[in-house]
């Protein structure tokens, strides 16, 4: 067996189907085309056309399938629409993304339910529905992959975005449950963590540039994340590759989470 056809085995997603929401930007963005190019069809679903798009016609100008839907993630009968949409494209999918995400930021004083409504549905609620609506299927077929995007927040208080860092330590809870749940019957879930990413999600941070260099400081290479670092990642929590690993937070940070 050669180097190339031992990679393929290892880590080639061709056949698979990948529903990745919030894939139009940045980490999302950065997830979708690792999945894709490393053969996988791709839905990605976010809620502006235009950038779904661009962010399609760029994977389909590079040989790959894909194809996107924009959805309402905010609510549940978007969610379920999104849903319903997605799959009719290339059909059930086999690896689930979520990695759609709002950050509003106020003081945790200042927090009001409208926030904290609005924080949980996008990024809990419909991770939950969405495994809810797939995690079955795969679980029946052998094969499924289930990811999350979480947050430094997940682990520790951080930047200071307090409902943002609770979904989100919701979200690695709820990875290790679907583990539980379907893990038995092949199907794993998992999450990766950044670090601080030069992502549209944090455009308001990078307006200062002594902050951005004071979170580069603290990692230990030296730089903050860029969306391209989750690529190698993605593709080894999606393919075989991964089969046992399970119910467990990968920190794709630079060491921050260690310094």
């Amino acid at each position: 067996m050669n180097a190339h056809t031992y990679l393929s085995h290892l880590f080639s997603l061709d056949g698979r189907v990948a529903l990745v929401t919030g894939g139009s930007s940045g980490i999302g963005r950065a997830v979708a085309g690792a999945l894709a190019r490393a053969g996988a069809s791709v839905v990605i679903v976010a809620r502006r056309e235009a950038e779904l798009a661009a962010t399609a016609d760029e994977l389909l100008a590079d040989g790959c399938r894909a194809a996107w839907v924009s959805g309402d993630l905010s609510t549940r009968a978007g969610v379920r629409a999104a849903a319903e949409a997605a799959a009719g494209v290339y059909g059930e999918p086999d690896i689930l993304v979520n990695s759609a995400g709002i950050n509003l930021r106020p003081p945790m004083g200042e927090v009001g339910e409208d926030v904290w409504d609005a924080t949980m549905a996008v990024n809990l609620e419909a991770p939950f529905l969405l495994g809810e609506r797939f995690g079955p299927g795969m679980a029946e077929r052998g094969f499924g992959r289930i990811i999350h995007v979480t947050s430094q927040q997940a682990h520790r208080a951080f930047v200071r975005s307090g409902v943002y860092g609770v979904s989100k330590g919701g979200l690695e809870s709820l990875a290790r449950s679907q583990a539980e749940a379907w893990s038995s019957r092949g199907v794993t879930a998992n999450t990766l963590v950044p670090g601080f990413v030069l992502t549209p999600l944090n455009a308001r941070l990078q307006e200062d540039p002594e902050t951005v260099a004071a979170l580069a400081a603290r990692t230990m290479v030296g730089r903050n994340g860029l969306a391209d670092d989750f690529a190698g990642a993605a593709v080894f929590l999606a393919s075989g590759a991964s089969a046992y690993v399970t119910g467990q937070a990968l920190f794709v940070d630079g060491g921050l989470s260690v310094h």
